[in-house]
Protein backbone atom coordinates (compact mmCIF):
# COMPACT_ATOMS: atom_id res chain seq x y z
CA UNK A 1 0.00 0.00 0.00
CA UNK A 2 1.02 3.23 -0.80
CA UNK A 3 1.59 5.30 2.73
CA UNK A 4 2.34 9.30 2.46
CA UNK A 5 2.90 10.24 6.27
CA UNK A 6 1.87 13.72 6.88
CA UNK A 7 3.58 15.61 10.65
CA UNK A 8 1.40 18.71 11.76
CA UNK A 9 4.37 21.11 12.73
CA UNK A 10 2.74 24.54 11.09
CA UNK A 11 1.93 25.65 14.85
CA UNK A 12 3.16 28.77 16.47
CA UNK A 13 4.01 26.86 19.62
CA UNK A 14 2.35 29.60 21.83
CA UNK A 15 1.58 27.37 24.56
CA UNK A 16 5.20 25.71 24.62
CA UNK A 17 6.47 29.64 25.28
CA UNK A 18 9.37 30.69 26.31
CA UNK A 19 10.40 27.16 24.57
CA UNK A 20 9.52 28.56 20.99
CA UNK A 21 11.05 31.99 21.66
CA UNK A 22 13.84 31.22 18.85
CA UNK A 23 12.68 28.29 17.33
CA UNK A 24 9.53 26.27 16.51
CA UNK A 25 8.29 23.66 18.61
CA UNK A 26 9.16 21.00 15.95
CA UNK A 27 12.93 21.73 16.70
CA UNK A 28 12.20 22.41 20.75
CA UNK A 29 14.64 19.03 21.70
CA UNK A 30 13.15 15.79 24.57
CA UNK A 31 16.22 13.90 25.60
CA UNK A 32 18.20 14.89 22.88
CA UNK A 33 16.11 14.76 19.92
CA UNK A 34 13.81 17.50 18.57
CA UNK A 35 10.30 16.30 18.14
CA UNK A 36 10.44 17.00 14.86
CA UNK A 37 12.98 13.96 14.58
CA UNK A 38 11.33 11.74 17.07
CA UNK A 39 7.92 12.37 14.69
CA UNK A 40 9.97 11.08 11.32
CA UNK A 41 10.94 7.99 13.09
CA UNK A 42 7.78 7.02 13.98
CA UNK A 43 6.87 7.03 10.19
CA UNK A 44 10.21 5.07 9.46
CA UNK A 45 9.31 2.65 12.31
CA UNK A 46 6.76 1.75 10.25
CA UNK A 47 8.02 2.02 7.14
CA UNK A 48 6.48 5.43 5.93
CA UNK A 49 9.42 6.77 3.95
CA UNK A 50 7.45 9.59 1.91
CA UNK A 51 6.69 12.46 4.23
CA UNK A 52 4.83 15.95 3.99
CA UNK A 53 5.77 18.15 7.17
CA UNK A 54 3.98 21.69 7.11
CA UNK A 55 5.64 24.83 7.67
CA UNK A 56 4.79 28.46 9.17
CA UNK A 57 6.71 29.50 12.18
CA UNK A 58 10.73 29.79 12.00
CA UNK A 59 9.94 28.20 8.27
CA UNK A 60 13.55 28.37 7.55
CA UNK A 61 14.55 26.30 10.63
CA UNK A 62 12.72 23.22 9.99
CA UNK A 63 13.47 23.13 6.24
CA UNK A 64 16.96 23.09 6.91
CA UNK A 65 16.52 20.37 9.93
CA UNK A 66 14.71 18.09 7.12
CA UNK A 67 17.81 18.59 4.74
CA UNK A 68 20.24 17.62 7.82
CA UNK A 69 17.78 14.11 8.32
CA UNK A 70 18.75 10.63 6.82
CA UNK A 71 15.15 10.87 5.35
CA UNK A 72 15.58 13.96 3.81
CA UNK A 73 14.96 12.85 0.33
CA UNK A 74 11.67 11.42 1.14
CA UNK A 75 10.54 14.73 3.23
CA UNK A 76 8.18 17.25 1.09
CA UNK A 77 7.75 20.80 2.73
CA UNK A 78 4.06 22.14 2.25
CA UNK A 79 5.03 25.86 3.15
CA UNK A 80 1.90 27.48 4.83
CA UNK A 81 4.22 30.72 6.00
CA UNK A 82 1.81 33.08 4.18
CA UNK A 83 -1.37 31.44 5.98
CA UNK A 84 -1.56 28.85 8.54
CA UNK A 85 -4.34 26.80 7.21
CA UNK A 86 -5.22 24.76 10.42
CA UNK A 87 -5.23 20.87 9.98
CA UNK A 88 -7.64 20.13 7.05
CA UNK A 89 -7.01 22.98 5.63
CA UNK A 90 -3.19 22.23 5.56
CA UNK A 91 -4.30 18.90 4.38
CA UNK A 92 -5.97 20.02 1.43
CA UNK A 93 -3.08 22.79 0.24
CA UNK A 94 -0.79 19.63 0.49
CA UNK A 95 -2.77 17.86 -2.01
CA UNK A 96 -0.47 17.61 -4.38
CA UNK A 97 1.93 15.80 -2.61
CA UNK A 98 -0.41 12.78 -1.85
CA UNK A 99 -2.25 12.57 -4.24
CA UNK A 100 -0.73 9.85 -5.86
CA UNK A 101 -1.16 7.88 -2.16
CA UNK A 102 -3.56 5.30 -1.08
CA UNK A 103 -3.54 6.41 2.65
CA UNK A 104 -1.97 9.44 4.40
CA UNK A 105 -0.65 8.60 8.19
CA UNK A 106 -0.83 12.14 10.54
CA UNK A 107 0.78 12.60 13.25
CA UNK A 108 0.96 15.79 15.51
CA UNK A 109 4.81 17.02 15.93
CA UNK A 110 4.18 17.75 19.92
CA UNK A 111 3.22 14.12 20.47
CA UNK A 112 5.08 11.42 22.50
CA UNK A 113 3.89 7.97 22.17
CA UNK A 114 5.18 4.11 22.07
CA UNK A 115 1.95 3.64 19.54
CA UNK A 116 2.56 0.68 17.03
CA UNK A 117 1.70 3.10 13.48
CA UNK A 118 1.75 -0.27 11.85
CA UNK A 119 -0.75 -2.15 14.22
CA UNK A 120 -3.14 1.01 13.66
CA UNK A 121 -2.70 0.90 9.69
CA UNK A 122 -3.90 -2.87 9.98
CA UNK A 123 -6.91 -2.10 12.24
CA UNK A 124 -7.86 0.93 10.02
CA UNK A 125 -7.73 -1.37 6.64
CA UNK A 126 -9.31 -4.90 8.48
CA UNK A 127 -12.01 -2.78 9.33
CA UNK A 128 -12.51 -1.00 6.05
CA UNK A 129 -12.90 2.82 7.68
CA UNK A 130 -12.37 5.96 5.71
CA UNK A 131 -10.54 7.35 8.45
CA UNK A 132 -9.06 5.78 11.87
CA UNK A 133 -8.59 8.31 14.99
CA UNK A 134 -6.19 7.29 17.29
CA UNK A 135 -8.07 7.81 20.89
CA UNK A 136 -7.83 7.25 25.08
CA UNK A 137 -9.35 7.43 27.99
CA UNK A 138 -8.20 10.07 29.78
CA UNK A 139 -9.22 13.61 31.21
CA UNK A 140 -9.41 16.20 28.91
CA UNK A 141 -12.03 19.17 28.23
CA UNK A 142 -12.63 18.04 24.64
CA UNK A 143 -14.37 14.53 23.45
CA UNK A 144 -15.08 12.83 20.54
CA UNK A 145 -18.08 10.56 21.41
CA UNK A 146 -18.25 7.23 19.68
CA UNK A 147 -20.97 4.41 19.58
CA UNK A 148 -20.41 1.43 21.49
CA UNK A 149 -21.19 -1.27 19.02
CA UNK A 150 -17.93 -0.83 16.47
CA UNK A 151 -16.61 2.47 17.78
CA UNK A 152 -17.59 4.63 15.25
CA UNK A 153 -17.82 8.49 15.62
CA UNK A 154 -21.25 10.22 16.20
CA UNK A 155 -20.39 13.67 17.84
CA UNK A 156 -18.36 15.51 20.25
CA UNK A 157 -18.21 16.92 23.25
CA UNK A 158 -16.74 19.98 25.22
CA UNK A 159 -17.53 19.37 29.15
CA UNK A 160 -16.05 22.32 30.30
CA UNK A 161 -18.43 24.29 28.39
CA UNK A 162 -21.13 22.01 27.61
CA UNK A 163 -21.32 22.12 24.10
CA UNK A 164 -22.21 19.18 22.12
CA UNK A 165 -22.53 18.09 18.65
CA UNK A 166 -24.09 15.16 17.82
CA UNK A 167 -23.04 14.17 14.03
CA UNK A 168 -25.80 11.26 13.88
CA UNK A 169 -27.59 9.83 16.39
CA UNK A 170 -25.94 7.47 19.20
CA UNK A 171 -27.22 6.06 22.53
CA UNK A 172 -24.97 5.84 25.39
CA UNK A 173 -21.59 6.86 23.85
CA UNK A 174 -18.04 6.15 24.47
CA UNK A 175 -15.89 9.95 25.06
CA UNK A 176 -12.55 9.08 24.37
CA UNK A 177 -9.99 11.88 24.03
CA UNK A 178 -8.17 12.28 20.98
CA UNK A 179 -4.58 11.18 20.43
CA UNK A 180 -3.05 13.56 17.30
CA UNK A 181 -2.43 10.48 15.44
CA UNK A 182 -4.74 9.11 12.97
CA UNK A 183 -5.41 7.87 9.33
CA UNK A 184 -7.59 8.76 6.35
CA UNK A 185 -8.14 7.31 3.05
CA UNK A 186 -7.03 9.44 -0.18
CA UNK A 187 -10.57 9.11 -1.56
CA UNK A 188 -12.01 10.45 1.27
CA UNK A 189 -9.28 13.50 1.74
CA UNK A 190 -10.10 14.53 -1.48
CA UNK A 191 -13.13 15.91 -0.11
CA UNK A 192 -12.18 18.36 2.17
CA UNK A 193 -13.64 21.26 1.38
CA UNK A 194 -10.96 24.15 -0.54
CA UNK A 195 -10.79 26.86 2.35
CA UNK A 196 -8.70 28.95 3.33
CA UNK A 197 -8.64 27.73 6.97
CA UNK A 198 -10.58 24.63 8.34
CA UNK A 199 -10.01 22.14 11.47
CA UNK A 200 -9.92 18.54 11.15
CA UNK A 201 -12.20 18.33 13.70
CA UNK A 202 -14.77 20.14 11.67
CA UNK A 203 -14.20 17.73 8.87
CA UNK A 204 -14.73 14.80 10.75
CA UNK A 205 -17.86 15.43 12.60
CA UNK A 206 -19.50 16.95 9.26
CA UNK A 207 -18.99 13.74 7.37
CA UNK A 208 -19.55 11.16 10.20
CA UNK A 209 -22.86 10.77 9.17
CA UNK A 210 -22.34 9.49 5.94
CA UNK A 211 -19.00 8.30 6.32
CA UNK A 212 -17.04 5.40 8.38
CA UNK A 213 -14.85 6.98 10.82
CA UNK A 214 -13.66 4.63 13.43
CA UNK A 215 -11.76 5.39 17.04
CA UNK A 216 -8.80 3.00 17.60
CA UNK A 217 -8.50 3.04 21.43
CA UNK A 218 -4.69 2.52 22.51
CA UNK A 219 -4.67 2.81 26.44
CA UNK A 220 -1.96 0.84 26.52
CA UNK A 221 0.62 2.38 24.97
CA UNK A 222 2.71 5.47 26.41
CA UNK A 223 1.09 9.01 25.07
CA UNK A 224 2.30 12.68 26.11
CA UNK A 225 1.05 15.49 25.01
CA UNK A 226 3.89 18.24 25.01
CA UNK A 227 2.93 21.02 23.24
CA UNK A 228 2.33 22.67 26.56
CA UNK A 229 5.25 24.28 28.36
CA UNK A 230 4.18 23.13 31.86
CA UNK A 231 3.47 19.57 30.82
CA UNK A 232 6.74 19.05 28.95
CA UNK A 233 8.62 20.84 31.77
CA UNK A 234 7.18 18.29 34.27
CA UNK A 235 7.74 15.12 31.73
CA UNK A 236 12.01 16.41 31.78
CA UNK A 237 11.41 16.29 36.08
Amino acid sequence: MNITGFIFAAGLGTRLYPLTTDRPKALVKYQGKTLLDNALDKMMGCGVTDVIVNVHHFPDMIIEAVRQHPLAAGIRISDERAYLRDTAGGVKFAEPFWQNSELLLFYNVDILSDINLSELIDYHTSHQAEATLAVRNRQTQRYFLFDREECRLCGWENIRTQERIIARPCENPLRLAFSGIHVMNTAFARSIPTVEKYSVTQFYLEAAEKHRILGYPHDNDTWQDVGKYQEFHNLLS
